[in-house]
Order: structure tokens, then sequence, then C-alpha cells
């Protein structure tokens, strides 16, 4: 046994089931350094940034939920692999691109890779793992390699972009990501559901309408013209209506509405969602802030906003101490107020504050991050019975993605409309807003909370 109680010959599994993922999620984060620099060589604008982070993030959030039902069709390994050779591939492209269109073309078919290999390791990992003590011990292996994602991916970004060149950070993610295939090939058993749900492709053509076209709307409102604009959001709105009715009268939806007649659950989605739009959007607005307005280097910025992913490293240990204790709701509420503090302290001090207030503001929303990520996803896990664990994680992860491509869409257009401590007002007024909603619909007995916390 290895010092968590995972045997060693199952550690390799875990490696192999993580490490694309892991590297996707690098890959993310370290993307969000080179921003500037991809705009200096490719153009776009902040526009132009803005897509190259929701191009992929579109094309996760829409494709999740029919990934897995892919995955326990076709075989869970097998989708495994394909999204990664798909990731692979569009990183070669990426890597490659001579134009902004070609990038965000390929940042797209990356977000696909993505979207089909998250679900099927978190499913491979389950049935490899029936018993809850090590199903447990995975997914905290699982939580600690998407943590160590947020710290590992800045410092990448900023040292490639600032040495080589920020097409190197895809050139990188070649050689990882064919090592991962190999791991797969060798570690992972297959393994499929014979009476998996049919594929519902009407509500995933629905899903995909409506998050690009308002994404477009809320990323090229200032620009476009009043009647297309108009019409682009008149097309988002009834796409969604379609998505909504057909989801309710569908006899095998990918997102069945029952599950929001549960108010815990819903309100682990709303915390979710609003983490993430406040934390990438200041991620972006940072980003920009230090590199155009501070004049640093990318390596420079990274390491400037490395007290955020280092206080969230270090604080989910205690969190989850404190939150088999107290259930839930203090955790989220309060984390979505330290997230809103760093952000309403930042936009207050201004992008040319004093350095160490700012970090100040980095460690709050690092925190805030921390006290707020694990018992959301511990909420929403409780809040639904357990046949349904699987789609309540994947409903989890579209809140997520969902926040990360609004919240960009959102704070950088605000960012370049009005400046940046507007978008961070906004995205400070958000978190508190999730505060607001996790404090009155978070209610839950604690000894239930216990037992998800432990699980």
């Amino acid at each position: 046994m290895d010092t968590i109680g995972i045997p060693h010959r199952s550690i390799l599994t875990l490696i192999a089931a993580y490490l694309g993922l892991f590297v996707g999620l690098v890959d993310a984060n370290a993307v969000n350094l080179a921003l500037p620099a991809v705009r200096d060589d490719l153009g776009g604008g902040i526009s132009g940034a803005q897509w190259t982070i929701d191009a992929y993030n579109i094309a996760f959030a829409a494709l999740l939920l029919s990934a897995g039902s892919l995955g326990d069709r076709f075989g869970r390994r097998r989708l495994l692999r394909f999204g990664l050779t798909v990731f692979v591939v569009a990183s070669l492209a990426c890597a490659a691109s001579p134009s902004l269109p070609v990038l965000l073309a390929a940042r797209a078919i990356q977000g696909v890779g993505a979207a089909l290999m998250l679900p099927q390791g978190l499913a491979i990992t389950a049935a490899v793992f029936p018993g809850p003590i090590e199903r447990a011990r995975a997914t905290a292996a699982w939580a600690m390699a998407a943590a160590m994602s947020t710290a590992i991916g800045p410092i990448l970004g900023g040292v490639l972009t600032d040495t080589v060149g920020w097409r190197y950070i895809f050139w990188l993610n070649v050689p990882v990501g064919l090592l991962a295939l190999l791991m797969a090939r060798l570690y992972l058993p297959e393994s499929r559901d014979e009476q998996a749900a049919v594929l519902d492709t009407g509500g995933q053509m629905l899903a995909v309408l409506s998050l690009a076209t308002l994404t477009i709307v809320l990323v090229e409102g200032r620009a476009l013209p009043a009647g297309w604009l108009v019409a682009l959001a008149a097309v988002a709105a009834a796409a969604l209506v379609g998505f909504v009715i057909s989801q309710r009268r569908g006899s095998a939806p990918m997102l069945p509405l029952d599950l929001f007649g549960s108010r815990r659950l819903t309100a682990a989605l709303f915390a979710t969602f609003t983490m993430t739009f406040g934390i990438y959007g200041l991620l972006l607005v940072n980003s920009f802030v230090f590199q155009q307005q501070r004049g640093q280097s990318s390596l420079t910025t990274a390491l400037l906003f490395l007290p955020m992913p280092i206080t969230y490293l270090v604080l989910i240990p205690v969190v989850n101490a404190m939150a088999h204790r107290t259930g839930p709701r203090l955790p989220m509420t309060g984390g979505l107020c330290l997230m809103a503090a760093g952000l309403l302290l930042y936009a207050g001090i201004g992008p040319h504050g004093d350095i160490w207030l700012l970090e100040v503001s980095f460690v709050l929303a690092g925190a805030g991050l921390a006290l707020n990520t694990g018992p959301a996803v511990g909420l929403a896990m409780s809040a639904v019975p357990l046949r349904r664990a699987g789609l309540a994680s994947g409903v989890v992860n579209l809140a997520r993605l969902v926040g990360i491509t609004v919240g960009v869409a959102v704070l950088g257009s605000a960012m370049a409309s009005v400046g940046a401590q507007a978008a961070l007002l906004i995205g400070g007024v958000i978190q508190l807003l999730g505060a607001v909603v996790a404090l009155r619909w978070t209610r839950t007995k604690i000894a239930s909370a216990r037992a998800v916390c432990h699980a």
C-alpha cells in the first residue's frame, strides 16, 4: 500500500484514467497567461482573447453530458482514447495555427476531445474501485489532480510564453497526450453499460446552438449592428426554450429537468456557476492588467498570481474537515463571500494599485475557491439518489463550464467597454448573489452532509 491507502498497482490505473484530463486542465489554465501574446501575434483584440477561451469551453460544455452516454454505449476506454486522440491532433493544429480563425477552430476541436475524456475517466475508476472507501480515495486523487493543474498551468504558461513562445503550450500536449494514450491502452479495462440511454441528438444540437449564440451576443455585442444583435439574441432564446421543451417531453433527455426540483441541487449548481464565472473572469482580466497595464512579463504575472492557487491547495484538506463537521452551507456561503471580497478589493485598488494589496485579493479569492469547490460538489451528490450520481456529477461539471464561458464573455466585454475595475465589480456582485442563494437554499442535515463529505 502507498501512503493514501491505494495499492501501487492501482495507482497506474488512476494515472491512466486522469492523465489526459490533467493535461487538458493544465492547458486551459496555461492559455490564460498567454492571451496577450496570442493577441499580439494573431490579432483579434480582447474579443479574440475571449474566443480563445470560450471556443474551447462552448464545445466542452455543450457535449459533456452526451459524451457520458456515448461512453456507456460504445465503451468508456474506447471513448477516452478517442477523446485523447482528438485533443492531441487539435493541439497540433493550435500550435501551428497561422491565423486567429484557425486557432479558434482548433480550440473548439480541443474542447470536443476534452468533453469525450472527462466522463470516461471518472466512470472507469468507479467501475475499477467499487468499494466506497476505494472510490472515495480515487475521487480524491481526481480532485487533487484538478487542483494541481490550477497551480501548474499558469506557471507553465508563463515560462513557455516568455522563453520559447505561446505555441509551445500546445506542442507540450502532444508527447504527454501520447503517453496518456499508451497508459490507457495498458492499464485501463474496458467497460460499458448495455442498457445505456439513446443519445439525445435534438437536445444536443439545441444546447450547442443556444450556448454558442449566447456567447456571440455577450462577446461581440458591443461591435454588432443592432439588428444582428437582436436576431442572435432571439436565436439564443428560442434555442434555449426549444432545449427545455425537448428535455421535458423527450423519452431519453440528456438533462432530465426533474433534477431541478431539488433546491439543494439548484443551489450547488448556482454556486458552482458563480464561482467559475468569477475566478476565470478574474484570470482573464488579471492577465491583461498585469501584462498590458503594469508591463509585467507572462512569467512574472504567473508568479504574482501564485498566492491564489497555493491558498487553494493548502486549504482543501482544511475545508474537507470543516465541511465534515458543519455541512456545506457555511463553507459555501463563506467561500463565495471571500471570493467577492477578493474581486471587490481588486476593483477598489485598481490595476495600478499597491501590489501587496492585490496579493491579498488573490489570497482571498483562493480561499473562497477552496471553501466552495468540494462542499458544492458534495451537496449536489447528496441531493440526488445514488443511481443518478453520475448524472449529478456531469451536471455540476456542466455548471462549472457554463460559468467559465459566460464569465469570460461578460467580464472580458466589460473590461473592453468600461475598464477592468468595472469588470471586477460585476464579478464581485455575482459572487455575493451566489452567497445569498447558498445561504438560503443549502439547508441540509449535518449527518447527511457528513456522510457525503466522508465519501
